[in-house]
This record gives structure tokens, sequence and C-alpha cells, in this order.
């Protein structure tokens, strides 16, 4: 039998990093946080980035089949924030923040530890988000420092 609350405890004790995954669709841009991240393949080099199915971010990522993740820094948490707040409209998230467009076009925060940018090249439409497989076809560093982590915030997303 499933106990709901040490599902709950266990599933958040999976450690998580704390990212900005920018996405485009025609002119439209957007970014969302994202801590459901992971590299799956060496060659290619991949990642699996999953997605909730009813933000408007993931119909983007499907429209467009692209996406950036940002790194954040352990003090970016306010940036952090900025991203996990309910969407008022598409774009209205980067109009104070720094950032440019990579090769994809998907916007990247300038400030940002680094990035890489995906081209999807799969996705698993299980459960209420869906696995993205993205091919990383570009990266940089922009500067050091410790990667943001769920468990250093008083969020929870999990369980």
């Amino acid at each position: 039998m499933l106990d709901e609350q040490s599902k709950k405890t266990m599933l958040r004790k999976i450690p998580h990093g704390i990212y900005i995954c920018g996405v485009k669709d025609g002119e439209n841009i957007n970014g969302f946080t994202a801590s459901w991240l992971m590299q799956s393949s060496f060659k290619p080099p991949q990642v699996v980035n999953c997605v909730n199915k009813s933000h408007t971010s993931y119909q983007m990522i499907k429209n467009s089949g692209v996406f950036a993740i940002s790194f954040l820094g352990k003090e970016q948490k306010d940036l952090a924030q900025k991203f996990f707040q309910p969407l008022r409209r598409v774009g209205n998230r980067f109009e104070d923040v720094e950032f440019y467009t990579g090769e994809t076009g998907c916007p990247i925060i300038s400030d940002s530890l680094g990035y890489i940018e995906c081209r999807v090249v799969g996705a698993v439409e299980e459960g209420d988000h869906t696995v993205f497989v993205g091919e990383v076809i570009a990266s940089g560093v922009h500067r050091e420092g410790e990667q943001l982590r769920l468990e250093e915030t008083s969020w929870q997303y999990g369980g």
C-alpha cells in the first residue's frame, strides 16, 4: 500500500538543480523555473527536461522543438522566483532580465553561470509532465560559481 506522506517525503529528497528554461515559438519567448533536468547520454550529448503539460512553455517547446537551459548560481534565488510565478503574458518574465538569444533563438540569461541549448529529439508523454529528450547543440560558460539547488530554497516541487 502506498503511504502518501512517506512517498512525498522520499520523492522530495531527490536532489534537483534550479534552472531557467528559455523557450520560443515564432517571435514569442518565455521562460520558467525548471528543476527536473538531468543528463541522459554522452554520445550524442543529451539531457531530459520534464515539463508540466499545463504550462504555456510546454506547447512552445512542442511547436518549436528547441529549448535553452540557463544554470543559476546560488545567489540567484530571486531571479529563479521571478520565473517560478504563474505567467501573466508570454515574454513578460524577461522584461527586466538581461538576456540574449542563442543559436536556437531561445532566451539565455546573461548573468547565469552558463547555458546549454537543445534540439528536441524525443519525448515521453506519460503522466502530467512530458519528458523532453534534448540533444545539446550549443553551450557556453559565463562565469564560475556554485549551482543553485532546490533544497537551498524553501520551495518544494515534487512528491
